[in-house]
């Protein structure tokens, strides 16, 4: 398990956090620094066919082993890091043995990851937990998913006595910003299905995601000497708020769990003349997310008709943009892929926890592009904050996972996968 806690060290202190406000594909020069050394290392353990586009996306292949015809499978993660939260200057801690106990991260800053609020640690006793040193994040969001992978086919190259079909791997650039499967090109990879290794603790297995869109909306004001403003100002940071107001109350991801959606408030800045308010809007459900989008805008004009004579025109502007959908759509009629994951996990002794993420994946676009692709966990907690931790056994589990899915695959009439899956190798 060393070889693997090394190999993930190596991949978490090499800054690769995405930036939002940029334009260039990556979205920081900074992903092209593990991006290189990912594809020499792929080289290096013996895959062929390795490429890096101009855009840093990564392909690579491992040959099939077997003559029979076996499907193409995929497994995919990404290496940018998130900017909630500082990726540079990564320091890792491992603490060996885990006794259950609070973790000190940082003692000067009085920083501690204890079990008394973070329950999930419990789970670990006795494991080794990979730590932040409480200044960053840790990365394993997602590159304890690269970690696995590589690990996987550095083992199958290993081991050709385990059966496997042709397996496609693809690491993308800028997941955490939206954007890691815009330019991934799904014909190029040429895989039925595949997995995004991108979940979080040991044993989820998730093939629902939100349907989710953003929402900008732009509120107009008056400003006039306050001394003198009874019935001409019109302060627009008050109009946000009373358009806050008119959404559902308990709906934000605070009072919120499993498939009930919510309207996220994520960023205001304003001044009485003009406040711009963004939000993210999440559900399951395609009926109750399209409701949801034709709140905003019947808010919108509630209040245009409310100040239209008062402002002279629009006095709210609201733009709402789809983002991705809900991959059960897409995967469903190939539910055997699940199927083959959730086996593979009990054959290991690990219990599938299959549950909906309250999110999106690069799995979640690529399955709308023609790639179902579920989601299974990577081991980590805590992502994108200080608190971020991962098991190494838990990684390793993954790892296995990975090779037993790759061993299962190759059996002849798997669960009976429909017949546009069943294409040569």
């Amino acid at each position: 398990m060393q070889h693997i806690i090394d190999r993930f060290i190596s991949y978490v202190t090499i800054d690769t956090e995405s930036d939002p406000n940029s334009q260039t594909i990556p979205s920081t020069q900074k992903q092209w620094n593990l991006a290189n050394k990912l594809v020499e290392e792929l080289k290096a353990i013996g895959l062929e066919e390795v490429t890096i586009d101009d855009k840093a996306y990564i392909m690579a292949t491992l040959p099939s082993n077997v003559d029979h015809e076996v499907p193409t499978i995929g497994f995919v993660s990404h290496f940018d890091t998130s900017p909630d939260f500082s990726g540079a200057n990564v320091k890792p801690q491992i603490v060996e043995n885990y006794d259950g106990k609070d973790i000190v991260l940082n003692a000067e800053k009085n920083i501690v990851l204890s079990p008394n609020y973070f329950k999930d640690l419990l789970q670990y006793k006795g494991q080794t937990i990979i730590t932040t040193d409480g200044t960053t994040l840790l990365g394993a969001d997602d590159k304890a998913g690269i970690t696995e992978i590589v690990s996987a086919m550095e083992y199958l190259i290993q081991h050709p006595e385990i059966k496997h079909g042709k397996i496609r791997i693809g690491f993308t650039p800028d997941e955490e910003i939206g954007r890691g499967a815009h330019h991934f090109d799904v014909e190029k990879f040429g895989a039925q299905w595949a997995y995004t290794m991108d979940g979080s603790q040991i044993g989820e297995l998730e093939y629902e995601n939100f349907n989710a869109a953003g929402a900008k909306i732009t509120f107009k004001g008056k400003s006039v000497h306050p001394g003198y403003a009874k019935g001409k100002m019109i302060n627009s940071m008050l109009l946000a708020n009373e358009f806050i107001n008119e959404l559902p109350k308990g709906e934000t991801p605070q009072e919120t769990k499993g498939y009930e959606g919510f309207f996220h408030i994520h960023h205001i800045k304003g001044n009485i003349e003009e406040t711009v308010l963004e939000l993210i809007i999440r559900d399951h459900n395609k009926k109750k997310f399209e409701k949801r989008k034709e709140l905003i805008h019947k808010i919108t004009k509630q209040f245009n008709k409310k100040f239209a004579k008062k402002f002279g025109e629009d006095i709210v502007t609201a733009v709402v943009k789809d983002q991705y959908y809900n991959m059960k759509e897409k995967v469903l009629p190939v539910k055997h892929i699940v199927d083959i994951a959730e086996k593979a996990m009990r054959e290991l002794n690990i219990k599938p926890i299959i549950k909906p993420i309250r999110g999106g994946t690069d799995g979640s676009q690529l399955s709308f592009m023609g790639l179902p692709c579920p989601n299974i966990f990577a081991g980590g907690h805590n992502f994108h904050g200080k608190y971020e931790y991962v098991p190494a056994e838990s990684i390793q589990k993954a790892t296995e996972v990975i090779v037993k899915i790759a061993e299962l695959t190759a059996i002849p009439g798997i669960f009976d996968a429909p017949e546009k899956t069943k294409r040569k190798r």
